[in-house]
């Protein structure tokens, strides 16, 4: 019996991906729940199938090329193909200091899993996103990525100055328009998302969004039918500048 479109969500067991699954578990997708803990992963994977979605466990540690690749393996023998990848793991970082007072392994720490993890997962997944008819890569980004709104005194945001997870998702947004324009003239589409000040773990719960509102941007991205973006920074309102 052929299978819907399938999309793999990073850190998927809770928060934002946690959201993204269950939205797009109820529109049809099969979801496939990217965890570096096993156990959560199956009581991730198992909260969803309670609620009628299609949720497989995948063990997927971002920060683990060998594990990206067994990952891309796994899936390359069940489907064949992949038609989402939504890069959605990340972390805050242990640094809270000043800029003046971080070191590399400050930096090292976050980019590890919000740059270099983007980069491994979506190497490892795009030989089977070039199967797809219709390829999504969703990037989850910031505002606080912004260099505009960063540096706007009137930006909401401006007196945020942290600089490891900032720079982490500054990058982001680089990689998302490096892959979007590499992948110009395929059927595959990438985009940043920025789901806006979202009660998560990364900001001990004290965003104004529900991880579901948050979500809405990120699914709106995976589903995009040919006519949408690609290489563009998006949030619920439209266009944010880089």
């Amino acid at each position: 019996m052929p299978v819907g479109r399938i999309a793999l969500i990073t850190g998927a067991t809770k928060g934002i991906g946690f959201a993204a699954a269950r939205r797009l578990g109820e529109r049809g997708v099969v979801v496939l729940v990217g965890a570096r803990d096993e156990v959560r992963g199956k009581r991730a994977a198992d909260a969803l199938a309670a609620d009628g979605v299609t949720a497989v466990p995948l063990l997927l540690d971002v920060t683990d090329p060998d594990c990206a690749a067994e990952a891309a393996r796994e899936i390359d023998r069940r489907y064949g193909r992949l038609d989402i990848l939504v890069n959605n793991a990340g972390i805050a970082g242990g640094f809270t200091g000043r800029p003046s007072e971080a070191t590399a392994a400050d930096l090292r720490e976050v980019y590890e899993t919000n740059v270099f993890g983007v980069v491994t997962v979506t190497n490892a997944m795009l030989p089977l996103l070039r199967r797809s008819p219709a390829g999504r890569i969703v990037n989850l980004s910031s505002h606080l990525g912004s260099l505009t709104l960063s540096t706007d005194p009137g930006a909401p945001f401006a007196g945020v100055n942290m600089i490891a997870y900032q720079s982490s998702k500054t990058a982001v947004n680089a990689l998302t328009v490096a892959y979007a324009k590499e992948l110009r003239g395929t059927p595959i589409k990438v985009n940043a998302a920025l789901p806006g000040e979202v009660a998560t773990d990364i900001n001990g719960h004290r965003g104004r969004r529900t991880p579901d509102e948050g979500a809405a941007i990120v699914v709106r991205l995976a589903l995009l039918d040919e006519s949408g973006p690609s290489g563009e920074c998006l949030s619920d309102e439209g266009p944010v500048p880089w």
